[in-house]
């Protein structure tokens, strides 16, 4: 006869089974974890996004569990919602920033009048650069009407602008999701507060024939004077000289002049630090990127520079983007490639670290697992092209190998196989080795199990995982309790959540696990604050 334990047990549990009287919910993948609270959902939401979905859950399905998860904050505490858009937007915490812009803009629609105005009001904090502003006003239509606070929160976006910083967006960013300034402003009716402003205003609806003398002293005013000559331009070296004189931004050249390798190299100087990432292809392609060459070196010591990163806001994910496309040599889409530049290589390398800032070590003993089951290996983190929570996890076990000095790095699914991660191997090469590593089921007990066979003395353990753990015999948690039984240590749980579901493999009423948004530039010091005590 079997046992009666075999068939029930709080102390092991098949993991497609609930752990008797706990609070654990069926996820997606059919086995059981915890629901995670509301406002860990918008966290990873803000972070994450969804619009990628998951193995187990199409877009439209994580969007609409996110975007009632948000709905539920606003209405729990809409002031607290606003505020934590607003920190993880400004904070460059997050890869992308349309979901703070969508979730400001389901604030914008709340019920209670003082949600609202924050939410308005927090505006120009969220939108900084015009996409950002046609991103809001196409997310807003879709919950509420354009009622005179919407309309003032448009137009004050636009007044609050000196003339230099209006002109410069409106040549930059000059539209998006089917709208533009001409749209925005005619919705809005912004009073003007200088002359300046009311030229550009009327340049921008209705389009201008001349440009008064006495208005040609501003900044702003004459940029807008240089992008029209520029439409103009039939020689290169007309589109230099505007270029050297104006600093047009790139986005303001003729398209027929982005092949001229010499209208790079006199952009290049003045390139923004996102620009100059997301164009690195094109200047390679274009030999403006050369190896030994000078502007090469000077692309190479922008991109290691940790205060230009920091005041860019470039998310580690964006370099990571970047650095395994322009290591490929080919685009995502279209026909461009190119040779890559080691030296450009390299700082992207190293960029990769720095856009995370200053990391505090623990000195503990980790065990740090990564899920490599199939599931992570679907879909691309925040959208962003080739970097699936695989890739991404094995990217973020790199910050701790550069960190720690005692780790034991592990991957694991229906089985477990130990890592050779170095601080001193380079990112692309542990993309590729985790990579190439794909199994089965999903079994996050693994980790535990295995340190309490081999008796490894380990303080903390760390996953990055989706926490859609449905194969094996025993839960993490009951692997976890039971291995600090027979240890005698206290260890530690932190899960990095790669995705943004509701499910955590960690116990919320246990004070030794921790879940954290993974990807979130703030969560290694976070992890090591909580592993230090």
């Amino acid at each position: 006869m079997l046992k009666l334990r075999q068939l029930f047990s709080t102390k092991q549990t098949p993991q497609s089974e609930k752990i008797p009287g706990s609070a654990q919910v069926q996820n997606s993948a059919g086995g059981f974890s915890w629901q995670v609270d509301d406002w860990t959902r918008l966290d990873r939401f803000l972070i994450l996004g969804s619009d990628q979905g998951s193995y187990y859950a199409s877009p439209r399905k994580l969007t609409v569990e996110n975007a009632e998860a948000v709905m539920r904050c606003v209405s729990s505490d809409g002031l607290r919602t606003v505020q934590r858009i607003v920190d993880i937007s400004t904070s460059g915490r997050a890869p992308k920033n349309d979901p703070a812009l969508f979730a400001l803009a389901i604030a914008a629609a709340a019920e209670d009048d003082a949600t609202r105005k924050a939410a308005l009001d927090a505006l120009p904090q969220v939108a900084r650069i015009g996409t950002h502003l046609f991103h809001f006003m196409d997310y807003v239509e879709g919950f509420r009407g354009w009622g005179r606070g919407l309309r003032r929160a448009i137009g004050g976006w636009y007044n609050h602008k000196t003339p230099d910083k209006l002109a410069y967006q409106a040549i930059k960013y000059q539209q998006r999701d089917g709208w533009s300034h001409r749209d925005a402003l005619r919705l809005a009716h912004p009073k003007a507060l200088l002359n300046e402003q009311a030229f550009i205003y009327k340049w921008i609806t209705q389009g201008v024939d001349e440009f008064p003398d006495n208005l040609l002293s501003d900044k702003g005013v004459r940029l807008i004077w240089a992008f029209e000559q520029a439409k103009r331009a039939e020689r290169a070296q007309d589109i230099i000289r505007l270029v050297e004189d104006y600093r047009l931004p790139w986005e303001a050249i003729p398209t027929q002049w982005l092949k001229d390798a010499k209208v790079w190299e006199a952009l290049l100087p003045s390139l923004p630090m996102t620009a100059t990432i997301r164009n690195l292809g094109r200047l390679t392609s274009l030999g403006v990127l050369a190896p030994l060459s000078s502007n090469s070196r000077l692309v190479a010591d922008r991109l290691t520079n940790a205060d230009a990163l920091r005041k860019a806001r470039v998310h580690p994910l964006a370099v990571l983007s970047a650095l395994t496309t322009y290591q490929q040599g080919h685009g995502v889409r279209g026909r461009l490639s190119w040779s890559p530049v080691t030296l450009v290589t390299d700082a992207l390398d190293t960029a990769f670290y720095k856009s995370f800032g200053n990391v505090n070590p623990t000195n503990k003993r980790l065990v740090l697992a990564l899920d490599v089951s199939g599931s992570m290996s679907w879909g691309n983190i925040a959208g962003v092209p080739g970097v699936t929570p695989q890739v991404g996890s094995a990217a973020m076990a790199l910050i701790t190998a550069a960190t720690e000095r005692n780790v034991q790095f592990m991957a694991f699914s229906d089985k477990l196989v130990p890592l050779n991660i170095s601080a001193k191997q380079r990112l692309d090469d542990v993309v590729k080795t985790v990579s190439n590593l794909s199994f089965g089921g999903t079994d996050c007990a693994l980790p535990m199990v295995w340190a309490a066979q081999k008796r490894v003395k380990a303080e903390a353990f760390v996953i990055y995982t989706d926490s859609e753990t449905w194969y094996g015999n025993i839960h993490p948690v009951q692997a976890l309790q039971q291995y600090r039984q027979k240890m005698g240590i206290d260890a530690k749980l932190i899960v990095c959540g790669m995705v943004s579901n509701g499910f955590s493999i960690a116990d919320p009423n246990d004070g030794g696990m921790l879940d954290v948004v993974g990807f979130d530039t703030a969560a290694p010091n976070v992890m090591s604050d909580f592993i230090c005590g």
